[in-house]
Parts: C-alpha cells; structure tokens; sequence
C-alpha cells in the first residue's frame, strides 16, 4: 500500500513527529545524540521556528526527515 505525505507539513506535526521518535529511541551518549529520525527532523523544525514558519513543504525536507515523517504519520495513523 503506498501512501502520500501531505504536501505541506504542520509544525505541530514536525514538533510531535520528533516527541514521537525521541520516546520511541531515547537519546544517547554523554552528548545525548538524537536517534536518526529526530535528528533528521531538527534542523526543518529549528528552521520553522526561526523564521516565524507555521508549515514546511514536503519538498523542503530530506529523504531522511520525510522517512521519519512517514513512518510516524503511519504510527499515529495520519494519512
């Protein structure tokens, strides 16, 4: 079954995309390194926040951060 991300990424959802991966894979190390899906999703979310975004476009985002949104809009059940 293939499913489609939206065309444009909410920053709640970018925000609650990376909550969700920061539980499912706590961060580790004495630098306390973010797993690879919410790394993936921090620099758009710090982008977002810095330039007053309310929303990303998909196409904005690396093949790793829409990975991680995928995934996570299938967990939640969102698309």
């Amino acid at each position: 079954m293939h499913i489609d991300l939206p065309p444009s990424i909410p920053l709640k959802d970018l925000e609650s995309a990376i909550n969700y991966w920061r539980s499912k894979s706590p961060s580790v190390g004495e630098e306390c390194r973010l797993c690879a899906e919410a790394a993936a999703l921090a620099t758009p979310y710090a982008l977002m926040i810095l330039g007053h975004q309310e929303s990303v476009s998909i196409e904005n985002l690396s093949d790793t951060s829409r990975a991680a949104m995928l995934a996570w809009y299938q967990a939640v059940q969102r698309v």
